[in-house]
């Protein structure tokens, strides 16, 4: 059999559309809603569907879970848009929706993004929820405790929907792969450790998977056998955020900078007052500088000299209000200050030790004990519950965890004994070892 050429695969429609799940059985992830006996899923399969709200990020199969429900309980299914449905739009198909009542069909009504709706428009579903014209099934990224009207609210179950693990959304790309509406009928060659890129890259959100995976594919060069091979540059292309540095001097201007920088880092007080004067001299803007200064402060000084930081800012002021020539003299004070200060570079070390798990891991949720609950709704799904006033207790200290659970006894900021820094150090080792000794007592 001839193998068919990408190329001859309409795609017209995104793949993210073509793979969109039909049914219960395709749907990937939420499982706490969806799995064997779950409550979401007994609703459906008894079709006993009621009004409900689903609250969760983009991508999760909020949009999709509504299409299959009603698939699932046959039922009419519409939906509603924000920007284009009005009061008079609304009431007309609610009016259809009573008419289809008394022949016996189920109107499901779909709003997506159900928070851009204004209170006339969400005022609008009420009586025919009420009355149960309709069933309504919202979904929003928003806190429908904030965004959703009472009296509507009220009369909805709101289901909240996860982000996707990397799993979940690694079963969807390799779907996408072999399955006729996806790149079936080519054969993609791509290797799981790409896969897992793409799906890290996603942050949980499965459209956004589709999304990337579609341009890569689209985007690769078709081998002479119809196949096609997604290469490490392939992938690079579509995913790496590049930027570009603003370039006022070409290349010798970031190589100042730099030599004024490692100066003051290795503590050389004249060279990094000759770079500075090299910079001014060639009509370096003095403003730039300072923000360079102030930076250094907190990357190579930190808290082994809070004072560097106060330093680098008043100087920054300065070279506001007097400008040049007469601010070099500020200038030239801030980079003897900062080449004298003691160094640390922990705060710097500890922000990119966090970012690296930010931007390799899936975004985690707030743990439910250190959410704000200002709601009743908020209250019931135990927002907040278990929550350790700190100022309550005598040592002014808990034992509350408030990493995520994937990330408890994690470190990032390591206090060096440099300058100051060394009492951070001590007050820090104080603090962990009353949270061991009082976690062990409870």
């Amino acid at each position: 059999m001839e193998q068919t050429s990408l190329f001859e695969i309409s795609t017209n429609e995104p793949l993210a559309s073509r793979m969109r799940p039909r049914n219960l059985s395709e749907f990937v992830g939420q499982t706490h809603l969806l799995g064997e006996n779950k409550i979401l899923r007994k609703i459906i399969e008894s079709d006993n569907v009621s009004s409900m709200i689903f609250w969760g990020p983009p991508g999760v199969g909020k949009t999709t879970l509504a299409r299959i429900i009603a698939r699932e309980t046959k039922s009419e299914f519409i939906t509603f848009s924000a920007v284009t449905s009005g009061i008079k739009e609304i009431k007309k198909v609610m009016e259809d929706a009573d008419n289809n009542k008394k022949l016996g069909i189920k109107t499901i009504v779909f709003v997506d993004e159900i928070h851009r709706f204004n209170k006339a428009q969400q005022d609008a579903f009420l009586p025919f929820v009420e009355k149960g014209s309709i069933v309504l099934i919202g979904a929003t990224t928003e806190n429908p405790s904030f965004e959703i009207n009472n009296a509507l609210l009220s009369r909805c179950r709101v289901f909240v929907l996860k982000e996707l693990s990397n799993e979940d959304i690694l079963i969807l790309l390799k779907r996408a792969i072999s399955d006729e509406r996806g790149f079936g009928q080519v054969k993609i060659n791509i290797s799981d450790e790409y896969l897992k890129v793409i799906a890290n890259f996603a942050n949980g959100d499965a459209r956004s998977a589709l999304t990337t995976l579609d341009m890569i594919v689209t985007n690769s060069d078709e081998n002479e056998d119809g196949s096609i091979t997604i290469t490490k540059n392939n992938i690079e292309e579509c995913i790496t955020k590049k930027t570009l540095l603003y370039d006022k001097n070409g290349e010798e201007h970031y190589n100042i900078i730099s030599a004024l920088h490692k100066s003051m880092r290795n503590s050389d007080p004249d060279a990094a007052v000759y770079w500075l004067a090299r910079m001014l001299e060639a009509g370096e803007d003095p403003i730039y500088i300072a923000r360079r200064i102030t930076r250094f402060a907190s990357e190579d000084i930190g808290l082994a000299d809070t004072n560097a930081l106060n330093v680098a800012i008043n100087v920054y002021h300065a070279c506001h209000f007097i400008g040049m020539p007469e601010c070099n003299v500020h200038l030239t004070e801030a980079v003897i200050y900062m080449s004298l200060a003691p160094k640390s570079n922990a705060c710097d070390i500890a922000y990119q030790l966090a970012s690296a798990d930010a931007k390799k891991m899936l975004a985690e949720p707030v743990p439910l004990v250190i959410r704000n609950a200002p709601t009743k709704l908020m209250k019931e799904l135990n927002y907040g519950k278990g929550y350790q006033y700190a100022h309550d207790s005598k040592d002014k200290l808990t034992t509350m965890e408030c990493l995520p659970p994937s990330l408890l006894g994690k470190t990032y900021y390591h206090p060096t004994i440099q300058g100051n820094e060394i009492r951070f150090k001590q007050r820090l080792e104080q603090i962990k070892e009353w949270k061991k000794t009082h976690q062990n007592t409870k």
